[in-house]
């Protein structure tokens, strides 16, 4: 069992940053691919950010990233720590939804990962 706590979520406005945070914690954890969705009000939850464990996620190999968030959102993960962290600059008002870290075995940018967290809300206002 891998258990994922995200944190950083606030209420800012539009133009402004916010780095989110999620602590993964269980057997392992540092050896899963991660990944970043966020789900709007009466929207499907939807694909954010993705890294791979290992080397490839620590260089930048194995990254990937929704197009809407390209150039402004960046993923990154410390082992040592385990945690992943999700850097959001220019945030627009669409980007607003609860945000939610997941931990599996398959690096897709779908919703086939094993763990998920509780979520963290981001609120972006114009």
């Amino acid at each position: 069992q891998v258990q994922l706590v995200e944190s950083g979520g606030g209420l800012v406005q539009a133009g402004a940053s916010l780095r989110l945070s999620c602590s993964a914690s269980g057997r392992t954890s540092s050896s899963y691919h991660m990944a970043w969705f966020r789900q709007a009000p009466g929207k499907e939850r939807e694909f954010v950010a993705a890294i791979a464990w290992g080397e490839f996620g620590t260089i930048g190999i194995g990254i990937m990233y929704a197009d809407s968030v390209k150039g402004r959102f960046t993923i990154s993960r410390d082992d040592a720590k385990t945690t992943v962290y999700l850097q959001m600059n220019s945030l627009k008002p669409e980007d607003s939804a609860m945000y939610y870290c997941a931990a599996g075995r398959v690096f897709v940018p779908n919703t086939r990962y094993d763990y998920w967290g509780q979520g963290t809300q981001v609120t972006v206002s114009s």
